[in-house]
């Protein structure tokens, strides 16, 4: 016999439509690929890194999106801890690992950026190193959620967690006005206007767009995948 508990669980775990095909992730996939494109075609060398540069286009972009996914993934588990709801405990689970894969592109395309400009792939400088932390923490965050049975406990300590990281994320940002480090102050998110010629802003604007596409797409998938695995835990009486 179904509890009123377990029913209000099942019905907030309810499947999700799907569609054959997932057009926001086609289109999220097209606008990075054009992105892309128009970044290594289409936009003008900066003159002291020449085309190292360019890997600007998706550093940046993916750090934003890493970022903005934390964020959700602290929204989330405040309003969980709050409200209780399953469905955030899901969301907040879902934007964690696309948030870790995000942030492994950035820890990738940063030291191949550094190698040409810096001299070596990479130091512990203390933006870097920040970023490096994380990524363990979210990680970590990830180990958690598959060490824990009890969906409860699972979903209340993932939550301290997923909120306590995020709060590194503005020290990452000030790091370059707080210590002294190898990067450069930041020259499109600052009180004043972007440092960046128009052709190249345009281009990281398009860019920040396709990998924000392309992160609610993953989302969205990845939403579902823990949306199905709840409901055969239901059904498995677990």
């Amino acid at each position: 016999m179904t509890t009123p508990s377990n029913a209000m669980t099942a019905e907030k775990a309810a499947p999700v439509a799907r569609t054959s095909v997932d057009w926001l992730f086609v289109v999220a996939v097209l606008a990075i690929a054009g992105a892309l494109v128009r970044a290594i075609y289409y936009t003008p060398f900066e003159a002291l890194q020449g085309p190292a540069q360019k890997i600007f286009y998706l550093h940046l972009p993916a750090a934003l999106a890493a970022f903005f996914a934390f964020f959700i993934v602290a929204l989330s588990s405040i309003g969980y801890l709050w409200l209780k709801d399953p469905r955030l405990d899901r969301a907040a689970e879902s934007s964690a690992e696309v948030g870790v894969v995000f942030t492994t592109v950035v820890l990738t395309t940063g030291p191949i950026w550094a190698k040409p400009i810096w001299g070596t792939y990479w130091t512990w400088d203390m933006r870097l190193t920040l970023t490096l932390f994380l990524w363990f923490i979210y990680v970590g965050y990830l180990v958690l959620r598959g060490a824990i049975d009890d969906r409860s406990m699972r979903a209340r300590y993932s939550a301290v967690l997923g909120i306590l990281g995020a709060l590194l994320i503005p020290f990452i940002h000030l790091s370059v006005y707080l210590f002294r480090t190898m990067h450069p102050k930041p020259i499109v998110i600052k009180p004043s206007a972007p440092s960046l010629p128009p052709e190249m802003l345009t281009t990281l604007l398009i860019s920040f767009v396709a990998f924000m596409l392309f992160y609610l797409a993953l989302v969205r998938q990845r939403y579902r995948l823990a949306n199905e695995r709840d409901l055969l835990e239901q059904e498995e009486g677990r």
